[in-house]
């Protein structure tokens, strides 16, 4: 898809990922509606973008808020006139714990974001994307949608559902004029714990990123508007992701206990 001159919503776009794909998407001559929870955030976003100002809305907007979810297309539509693309970047983490330590109401918002957050999105812009001559979905799951990460079993898990979710969709709309993307993140080094609501253990804040390599956000959103432009179906980024993607289909379990081993001292 030649994104010039299109429209794109894009969640998560007070920072991070969504923010650096918002700032792309308008650098590449797209129209874009920024969508976020947080005002802040997105004025932030304005302000980064105020030389393509006149390309760019921002909707402060809860995701898991589905009738105003339901609403959105058409106030993207007024102020856009029409709606070729929907990327949803939006996602938190839950805290650094062990299953048996991490509480229902936890585990539900989680869910509510990442993968409710994305059902509610792409079932609202469905119905304005197919009456385009082509469209686009592509959701952002992660590299613990496909590997099981230990402290963070309700992430995973709604990352996993948001994986299958958009394959399905990618099945159902082979033929139409709709593109459907996965995208698998490994370590980016954005603010998603503070985002999230979540303090990183003292083994892992004592040396940020030391021994770790993490992709930088900027980086991370260039790599996902090129899967977007190709049209790609899975776009991995990160050598960690990368690498891990190719171990848990080759050796499964060796993969969760590589896993399991690097993350011990964390959880404790």
């Amino acid at each position: 898809m030649d994104v010039a001159n299109k429209v794109f919503v894009v969640t998560g776009g007070g920072n991070g990922m969504g923010r650096e794909v918002v700032l792309g998407l308008l650098a590449r001559g797209s129209r874009v509606a920024a969508v976020d929870l947080n005002e802040a955030g997105l004025a932030e976003t304005a302000e980064l973008a105020s030389s393509e100002s006149g390309k760019l809305t921002t909707h402060t907007l809860n995701v898991t808020d589905r009738q105003a979810v339901l609403a959105l297309p058409i106030e993207v539509s007024k102020a856009h006139g029409q709606i070729d693309g929907l990327l949803n970047v939006a996602g938190i983490i839950q805290p650094f714990v062990k299953l048996k330590d991490l509480d229902f109401d936890v585990i539900e918002r989680v869910f509510n974001v990442n993968f409710w957050g994305v059902v509610n999105m792409t079932k609202a812009f469905l119905p304005s994307l197919m009456e385009r001559p082509e469209a686009a979905v592509l959701n952002v799951s992660s590299m613990g949608g496909f590997l099981p990460v230990p402290g963070q079993a309700a992430y995973g898990a709604s990352k996993a559902a948001v994986k299958l979710f958009t394959e399905a969709l990618y099945a159902e709309s082979l033929g139409t004029n709709l593109t459907v993307t996965i995208v698998f993140p490994g370590g980016v080094a954005t603010n998603i714990t503070a985002n999230s609501g979540v303090e990183l253990p003292m083994a892992q804040s004592a040396e940020p990123g030391k021994g770790y390599t993490t992709t930088s956000p900027e980086d991370a959103g260039r790599q996902i508007i090129e899967g977007l432009e190709k049209g790609a179906f899975r776009v991995v980024i990160g050598s960690d992701a990368k690498f891990m993607d190719r171990f848990s289909r080759l050796a499964p379990r060796r993969a969760t206990e590589l896993i399991a081993k690097k993350m011990k001292d964390l959880l404790g």
